[in-house]
């Protein structure tokens, strides 16, 4: 193989990898523009003063942490995540044993 045909197929597919991000990029983009569409019609003409009164506790409240309790919580968010990843991997693993019998 050339050096003429390496490059060609290295430009293939990195043509053809941008291609199929595209068409994730487009979908994702479609989602959040239809989750958007939905939030805003579920809260058109109410609960604007609500929401926006429950949002600045929670701005204020966070504001006034002290820098161990906001560690605390981040720490907390992280271990949820954790937590979840762990049970996707051990489902994942559970799934890869079975297929291998």
């Amino acid at each position: 193989m050339g050096i003429k045909e390496f490059f060609k197929k290295a430009f293939g597919d990195m043509k053809a990898s941008a291609k199929a991000q595209h068409e994730v990029d487009k979908a994702e983009f479609a989602q959040k523009k239809a989750e958007a569409r939905a939030s805003f019609e579920e809260n058109k003409f109410h609960n604007t003063y609500a929401k926006a009164k429950r949002d600045a506790k929670k701005s204020w409240d966070d504001a006034h942490m002290t820098p161990a309790q906001r560690a605390a919580k981040e720490q907390e968010a992280r271990d949820a995540r954790i937590a979840r990843a762990k049970e996707a991997t051990d489902a994942a693993n559970a799934r890869y044993e079975a297929a291998k019998k």
